[in-house]
C-alpha cells in the first residue's frame, strides 16, 4: 500500500506567489511555504502540490516556463527547494510539483534556437507550419485564450502553434528527442526526491500532424460558457484530446515506474470522456476533469452523473476530485450564486468541504478553501491575468482566486508580506484570516480540520466504493463501503428550507458519526436543514 499512498489522500494545492512572502517583495516564496507547513499538516493533508516554481517571464505566471530545472529567483534557489522538500517529508507529507510539458515560454532556450532557422538542431522541436497562399493561418485552431492558435514568426517566415498565449509555443511531441528531453525533466526532479507531478493540460501533448481543422461544437450542445468564449465553439479533437495522446501518458508512466511510490495525475480540461484513454495501469495514475469546478448550479445530479456516467466504465480508477483551484471562481462565490460577495458563505463552505472529503477519490483542496474565502472582485488596475485583460470588465479572469492568503488579521498586508502584495488583500479576507479562525471553534478552518480527520478515521470515506441513492429536490445521498464499514452520507445542497431523506428499507442506521447544521435522524428519516449534512454508519 505504500506505493498507493495517493489513493484517497488529501492533497493541498499551493499557489506559491500568494502563500507567504518572506523577503518583502510582495511575492510568495519557498521559504514562506516552509514556514507555514505546520498549517497544512494541521489540516491533516497527506501531500502538498505546488503550482509552478520555475524561472518564467510570468506571461502566464509560471505556466510559461523558461527553465525546467531551475527555481524562479523570486521563489528562491534549488537549495531552498531542497530544504522545503526535506521539511515536508519530516512532517509526513509528500511533495508534488506542477509540470508543464505541453508548451514552454518563448524565452526557453529550446525555442530561442528553434526560431532561428528551418534546419537547426531544434528546428522541429516546436510545431511550425507554412502560411496559406494568402498568408492566413494554417487552419482554424483557436487559442484557449482567444484568437487563432497560430502566430507568425518573421525570421522563419512560418507560423508556430500555441494552444494558449503566443508566448507559450507548443512542443512537438511527434519528435522523439522532445519526448526524451521532457522525460529527463521528470527524472531530474524525481532524483531530487519529489513524490509526484500534476501534469498541466495533459490532454494536449499530441496534435494532429496533418493539421486538420477542428469541427464546430453542435449548437444544441453549447452551454453558456461555450457561447461566452469563442474557442469553445469548436470541438478540440485535432489540436488536442487525440486518442494518440495516450502514448504520451504511457511514456510518463514508464518514467514514474522507474521510482518507487511516485504519483502522476493529469489535468483534463476538455473532453472528459477521454479520461479512460489517459489513465490506468500503463498510463497516468489519476486525473481530474472540470465537471465540478466549472459548475455554477450545485445540484445533486452533477455528482451522481460524474460517477455513474463519466466513470461508469472505469471501476478501478481512483479519480482526483476538486471543487477549486487557481483557474476558477472560488466555490462559495460560484455556488453561492455570485451574490455573497464580501459576506462569504460559511455555511456553504462547510457543506462543500464535508461533501468533498466524503466523495470517492483523491481530494485536491486549494489554498484558502479551508478558510471559506470568497472570490475577490478586483479593479482593472489590479488585473494581471491575460484572461482578465482580454475580457474585463465582463469577466475578470483568474486573479480573483489567486489573491494572497490572509494569515494575521491585524498585521500589515494581513501577515502575507512586509511589502505591497502583487495582488490586493481585501478587508473581507482579513476577517477570515488564519489566526482569527484558528481561535474560533465554529470557524470554517476548524470545520475543515474536523472533516479531514473524519475522512482519515474511516477507511470507507478514504477508500470505499461509492453507491448513490435515489433522492428528491436538493438532497444528495450515497454510501461509501470498505472492509466491512458502510457509511451513509446525506446532504441538503439547498440554501432554503428543510429537506427530509427517508432511509431505504435496505439500510439500518447504526449510529451517526457527523452532523452539520443540526441535521439528525428520527422516525426513519434524516432531517436536513439548509446546507446540512449527516453521516452515519449503516447496516
Amino acid at each position: 500500500m505504500a506505493n498507493d499512498w495517493w489513493k484517497g489522500a488529501v492533497v493541498y494545492q499551493i499557489y506559491p506567489r500568494s502563500f507567504l512572502d518572506t523577503n518583502g517583495d510582495g511575492i510568495g516564496d519557498l521559504a514562506g511555504i516552509e514556514k507555514k507547513l505546520d498549517h497544512i499538516a494541521g489540516l491533516g493533508a497527506d501531500a502538498v502540490w505546488l503550482s509552478p516554481i520555475y524561472p518564467t517571464p510570468n506571461r502566464d505566471f509560471g505556466y510559461d516556463i523558461s527553465d525546467y530545472v531551475g527555481i524562479a529567483p523570486e521563489m528562491g534557489t534549488l537549495d531552498s527547494f531542497d530544504r522545503l522538500l526535506a521539511a515536508t517529508h519530516e512532517r509526513g507529507m509528500k511533495l508534488i510539483l506542477d509540470q508543464v510539458l505541453s508548451h514552454t515560454s518563448d524565452q526557453h532556450p529550446w525555442f530561442l534556437e528553434s526560431q532561428l532557422s528551418k534546419d537547426n538542431e531544434k528546428s522541429d522541436w516546436y510545431v511550425w507550419a507554412e502560411a496559406k497562399e494568402d498568408g492566413t493561418v494554417p487552419n482554424n485552431w483557436m487559442s484557449a485564450f482567444g484568437g487563432p492558435a497560430w502566430s507568425w514568426h518573421p525570421l522563419r517566415r512560418q507560423y508556430y502553434f500555441h494552444k494558449f498565449l503566443k508566448q507559450q509555443p507548443k512542443l512537438n511531441f511527434h519528435k522523439p528527442e522532445v519526448v526524451s528531453a521532457c522525460m529527463d525533466v521528470l527524472r531530474f526532479w524525481l532524483d531530487r526526491g519529489v513524490d509526484g507531478f500534476r501534469l498541466d493540460v495533459a490532454n494536449s501533448y499530441l496534435h494532429d500532424a496533418q493539421l486538420t481543422d477542428n469541427p464546430p461544437t453542435p449548437r444544441e450542445e453549447r452551454t453558456f460558457l461555450d457561447w461566452a468564449h469563442a474557442p469553445r465553439l469548436q470541438q478540440h479533437i485535432h489540436d488536442a484530446n487525440m486518442p494518440e495522446n495516450e502514448w504520451a501518458m504511457r511514456e510518463v508512466r514508464k518514467v514514474m515506474d522507474e521510482y518507487e511510490g511516485r504519483f502522476a495525475f493529469g489535468e483534463f480540461s476538455e473532453r472528459p470522456e477521454m479520461l479512460g484513454r489517459y489513465t490506468g495501469p500503463e498510463h497516468l495514475h489519476s486525473a481530474y476533469t472540470f465537471d465540478f469546478i466549472e459548475d455554477f448550479m450545485f445540484q445533486p445530479q452533477l455528482f451522481r452523473d460524474y460517477y455513474e456516467k463519466l466513470l461508469a466504465d472505469l471501476p478501478d480508477l481512483t479519480p482526483c476530485v476538486t471543487f477549486s483551484n487557481h483557474d476558477v471562481v472560488r466555490p462559495v462565490t460560484r455556488w453561492g450564486g455570485g451574490q455573497n460577495g464580501e459576506r462569504g458563505d460559511d455555511a456553504l463552505a462547510k457543506l462543500a468541504l464535508t461533501l468533498l472529503v466524503s466523495l470517492k477519490g483523491t481530494v485536491l483542496m486549494y489554498q484558502g478553501e479551508e478558510l471559506g474565502l470568497p472570490e475577490v472582485d478586483l479593479e482593472q488596475k489590479d488585473i494581471h491575468d491575460p484572461v482578465g485583460d482580454l475580457y474585463f470588465p465582463w469577466a475578470k479572469g483568474r486573479d480573483g482566486c489567486r489573491t494572497p492568503i490572509p494569515w494575521e488579521a491585524k498585521k500589515a498586508q494581513a501577515g502575507f508580506s512586509s511589502g505591497a502584495p502583487w495582488l490586493p488583500i481585501p478587508d473581507y479576507h482579513r476577517e477570515r484570516a488564519v489566526d482569527v479562525q484558528a481561535a474560533d471553534e465554529a470557524s470554517v478552518l476548524t470545520h475543515a480540520r474536523a472533516v479531514v480527520a473524519l475522512r482519515h478515521a474511516h477507511p470507507a470515506l478514504g477508500h470505499g466504493e461509492i453507491s448513490f441513492l435515489d433522492t428528491e429536490g436538493s438532497v444528495l445521498a450515497f454510501t461509501r463501503e470498505e472492509g466491512g464499514e458502510k457509511i451513509l452520507c446525506v446532504f441538503n445542497l439547498g440554501k432554503e428550507g428543510e429537506a427530509r431523506f427517508a432511509l431505504p428499507d435496505t439500510l439500518t442506521a447504526a449510529g451517526d458519526i457527523f452532523s452539520l447544521a443540526g441535521a439528525g435522524f428520527s422516525d426513519g428519516a434524516v432531517a436536513l436543514p439548509p446546507r446540512g449534512a449527516w453521516l452515519a454508519r449503516v447496516g
